[in-house]
């Protein structure tokens, strides 16, 4: 219990000397220091970072079976959120009060600086480092797990769903630059909400469906019906993927060179003038947040994946993603309301739908 307990101190500790030491691409991000006005700079080291800690739990180089943190996951999950505790007054209450802060457990939530950091280390960077890694290799100890389990009697759905988030997270480390403008970076500042979610609920929460589906043997189906669930859900996952990578490298795109065509087919058109213009063309006029519509259907793709779509826990992910989504686009509509004025109405009625075209 202690060892397990003790475990997300050493990694996250070991994750983060590893961002810090190791090389890393040096880029300048979207927002910009609140004094000099100067893009605020990131090192991008997380693939090499992620890479290290896979090897080292394929290689069982810690002597800890490659299901071992899967098996402790509760008491792993208990470490993270004392970890997390632990890291807020850093990341908080060490940062200047702020002129407009309010109630002090607000502010305990929601933190008071959008960039913090630690030991030159952009806090965000390497919380997402740490979310996306721990995610993918929970859910690979996962599939070990329920392999060891269950041997001739496996479903092969498990070892899908694993992989699906191991292609998320790689994903991720393949287009991090990305990832410096997209709404978490921009919008939200780093509080005990942020460490919750990247040292919790991300890389152990969001596991929730495989929590009770790894106890099932491979469901009772034909070879022909697998085989079709498995395809279909890989297709899907894929559409899904496309769409949602698509939507934020066009709006990364068009944030670097506003007026390059999208893979040189597809033209920006913008609402708005200056520096406050609105993408509505491609990805971006079809829902006005295309984005989080891809990342839905990728969800849809991995309860699939796990071959018991009766079993309600197979849909935990899907309804929590969903609520997520729901909550962010509301917040963010408010903020595009006040930065674009008339511009974001005109927006919304050329583009009335929200998340999923043709539904909200």
């Amino acid at each position: 219990m202690m060892l397990a307990i003790a475990t997300p101190f050493v990694l996250f500790t070991g994750m983060f000397i590893l961002h810090a030491l190791l090389p890393a691409w040096r880029v300048p991000g979207y927002i910009r220091d609140e004094k000099s006005g100067a893009p605020v700079q990131y090192r991008l080291n997380g693939f090499l970072v992620f890479l290290i800690v896979l090897v080292v739990w394929a290689t069982e180089l810690t002597g800890l079976p490659r299901e071992w943190l899967w098996r402790e996951r509760y008491w792993s999950m208990l470490g993270a959120l004392c970890f997390a505790i632990i890291v807020v007054p850093v990341c908080v209450f060490s940062k200047p009060v702020s002129d407009a802060e309010g109630n002090p457990l607000a502010t305990f939530w929601l933190g008071r600086k959008r960039t913090v950091l630690l030991m030159n280390v952009e806090a965000k960077m390497f919380l997402y480092i740490v979310g996306a890694g721990v995610l993918a290799v929970n859910a690979l100890s996962g599939a070990a797990y329920h392999q060891g389990l269950h041997h001739a009697d496996a479903n092969p759905g498990v070892t899908l769903y694993a992989a699906m988030w191991l292609i998320f997270a790689v994903d991720y480390f393949c287009f991090e630059r990305v990832q410096l403008y997209t709404y978490d970076l921009i919008h939200e500042k780093v509080g005990f909400k942020s460490l919750l979610g990247c040292f919790v609920i991300y890389p152990y929460l969001y596991l929730v469906p495989l929590w009770f589906i790894a106890e099932y043997p491979a469901p009772d189906f034909s070879p022909i019906a697998s085989n079709a669930l498995l395809i279909s859900a890989t297709l899907i996952f894929f559409a899904g993927w496309l769409i949602s990578r698509g939507a934020n490298l066009q709006k990364y795109a068009f944030k670097r060179w506003p007026e390059k065509k999208f893979l040189g087919l597809i033209e920006p058109r913008t609402l708005g003038d200056g520096d406050n213009k609105i993408l509505c063309s491609g990805f971006w006029g079809i829902a006005r947040h295309a984005n989080y519509c891809g990342e839905f259907i990728m969800a849809i793709a991995m309860a699939l994946a796990l071959g018991y779509p009766s079993s309600p826990w197979s849909w935990v992910y899907c309804v929590f993603i969903f609520a997520l989504f729901i909550g962010r686009q509301k917040d963010d509509d408010v903020h595009c309301a006040l930065k674009y004025g008339e511009a974001w109405t005109s927006y919304k009625q050329q583009t009335p739908y929200r998340i999923v075209p043709g539904v909200y």
